[in-house]
């Protein structure tokens, strides 16, 4: 799934993406640091893999989106 980084704090390596229709979505430093990224822009287009439904739902992966 695609989003957009929308906050990211270096000391926690945790944030936020917005997803395509507009809805905020954290991340903790776990999903962070699977996809293996040293820094992270507001703004950046990411790719994420999310487990769970609804209220449920958690990033699991966030990583660059690639073309």
């Amino acid at each position: 799934m695609q989003a957009t980084a929308y906050t990211y704090d270096e000391t926690t390596r945790s944030g936020s993406v917005l997803l395509d229709d507009g809805t905020p979505l954290p991340f903790d430093a776990a999903a962070f640091d699977a996809g293996g990224l040293l820094l992270l822009r507001p703004g950046q287009r990411v790719r994420i893999e999310t487990t769970g439904d609804g209220a449920d739902q958690r990033i699991v992966l966030v990583t660059l989106q690639t073309l």
